[in-house]
């Protein structure tokens, strides 16, 4: 499956931002995705997931009440609503998708198999 992740740009503390990611393929049954992201000089590190078939959602905990992972399956799209964004959330955001994956490596990069171009999202203070 291949992965167009769209949606980043600047925007000021306090603000919001909505992130896509569409499949090449349908994903809702066969497919965790997940949104990773990669700051300067940082390691790439989770965001949110969205398991496959039930959907149920994950966050780190940087970023839960504040960002919302969502799935469309008609649109085979996967969303991140990112609100109330802080300066330390610029970074590169990834959407990652994996079809093996176990529940106690949602979290982790090498778990996935597919992953889109990175968006670059920018918060000034």
């Amino acid at each position: 499956v291949q992965l167009q992740a769209s949606g980043g740009g600047l925007v000021q503390a306090g603000g919001s931002l909505r992130l896509s990611c569409t499949a090449s393929e349908r994903t809702s049954s066969s497919y965790t995705m997940s949104w990773f992201r990669q700051g300067p000089g940082k390691e790439r590190e989770f965001v949110a997931a969205a398991w496959r078939n039930t959907g149920a959602t994950y966050y780190a905990d940087s970023v839960k009440g504040r960002f919302t992972i969502s799935r469309d399956n008609a649109k085979n799209t996967v969303y991140l609503q990112m609100n109330n964004l802080k300066p330390e959330d610029t970074a590169f955001y990834y959407c990652a998708g994996g079809r093996t994956l176990i529940m106690s490596t949602i979290r982790d990069v090498a778990a996935y198999a597919h992953w889109g171009q990175g968006t670059l999202v920018t918060v000034s203070s």
